[in-house]
């Protein structure tokens, strides 16, 4: 997945939990439960959820070992799981 997220999800036109339109300068962030891109406002509901913390430490165990590294995320999957980006198409 890590390796294909870029081209299939980066820019998702739509949040895959409100379909609230996105575009290409947009804020969104990768969703910690279905690692599907999601606005903003969805992000800080999930946040507000009672397993949220358990799921995010469990998606960073899952992502280091899905991107084989101990530090960094050249290609930004783990990483945008946690901050904010835009379509970075041009």
């Amino acid at each position: 997945m890590s390796d294909q997220w870029e081209d299939k999800m980066a820019c998702a036109i739509a949040c895959s939990k409100c379909n609230a339109g996105l575009s290409p300068d947009d804020q969104r962030i990768l969703s910690v439960y279905d690692h599907q891109p999601i606005c903003l406002a969805c992000k800080k509901t999930e946040e507000n959820r009672p397993d949220y913390a358990e799921v995010s430490r469990n998606t960073i165990g899952q992502c280091m070992d899905l991107t084989e590294l101990n530090y960094g995320d050249p290609k930004g999957y783990c990483f945008y799981h946690f901050y904010p980006y835009t379509c970075k198409k041009g």
